[in-house]
């Protein structure tokens, strides 16, 4: 089956024309691997149909590019006694396994407390902090920390650090101004719409369960060759898309109803977090990369 090509505007394209080229991809779920740990990414899952698309959405580049890459870190503390204990525990599971280890954590925490002494720390403040431990289990709102604080004037040494906690997905958002300028170009700009919301919505398909919507495949041009600038981007699901009707705050349309002014905008959200190696692939070779 042949794709749906679409283009707005209708302008030719010459081989110096920079445009937003959109696929849309029917979604393949990226399932599991029993016999690995290492799963599938949607990418990955739809690197065919990337190559077949339902249809081909040709935009002109918005009026504000941007792209923003992040990652989640956060502040985390660990002291000293919680430091050895998990050294202990961590000891302990290496030589006899989990199930084995129990005992010997127990046991390793009770010696914890007389190798702090020996190290040279205040007996006194020992006996606070696992005091105030032992009264916040049964059920008392007890901070061993304030305790300590109280008891000597002094806290535990948090160690604190900034540590990487996770990926995030990058989100893009985009507004174009659809201004017909003849009837073939206000069919285009209907079509168009019709085909962005057929696409991101759920599929019904009868029976117990509803499919995923198509995901989209976006990537900027210049004439048939990737923009050797511009960034890239992974598949990404439409989110949300609003389009506004009177583009110039009036209410106006030409003889066939058609609008003569429309801002449609579009918000999208990548499936797979970016991360160092993609851009030592060859799709992110191409300019900035991701």
């Amino acid at each position: 089956m042949t794709a749906v090509s679409l283009r707005y505007p209708n302008a030719q394209l010459e081989n110096d024309t920079d445009f937003l080229e959109i696929k849309v991809v029917k979604y393949e779920a990226p399932g599991f691997d029993g016999k690995s740990f290492q799963q599938r990414t949607s990418s990955e899952s739809l690197a065919n149909n990337i190559e077949t698309p339902l249809a081909y959405i040709f935009l002109p580049i918005p009026e504000n590019i941007q792209d923003s890459n992040a990652v989640d870190w956060g502040s985390n503390s660990l002291n000293g006694i919680a430091a050895r204990a998990v050294g202990v525990a961590a000891d302990a599971i290496g030589e006899d396994g989990i199930g084995g280890a129990i005992g010997k954590v127990f046991t390793g925490g009770a010696n914890l407390i007389g190798g702090l002494e020996a190290a040279g720390v205040d007996g006194k403040k020992i006996q606070n902090f696992f005091a105030a431990k032992a009264v916040g289990a049964l059920g008392f709102n007890v901070d061993a920390k304030g305790v300590v604080s109280r008891a000597t004037g002094q806290v535990l040494n948090p160690n604190m650090e900034l540590l990487f906690n996770n990926v995030t997905l990058r989100s893009f958002n985009f507004e174009f101004d659809l201004a017909p300028r003849d009837k073939k170009e206000s069919e285009t700009i209907k079509e168009m719409l019709r085909l962005f919301k057929k696409s991101m919505n759920a599929k019904k398909g009868g029976g117990l369960f509803i499919s995923s919507p198509d995901v989209f495949k976006l990537c900027y041009k210049t004439g048939g060759k990737n923009h050797k600038f511009l960034h890239s981007f992974k598949p990404m699901a439409l989110l949300n898309m609003s389009v506004n009707y009177t583009g110039s705050g009036t209410y106006a349309t030409y003889d066939d109803t058609t609008p003569v002014h429309m801002k449609l905008s579009l918000s999208f959200q990548e499936l797979n977090p970016v991360y160092s190696e993609d851009y030592d692939t060859e799709e992110g070779s191409f300019g900035v990369g991701f």
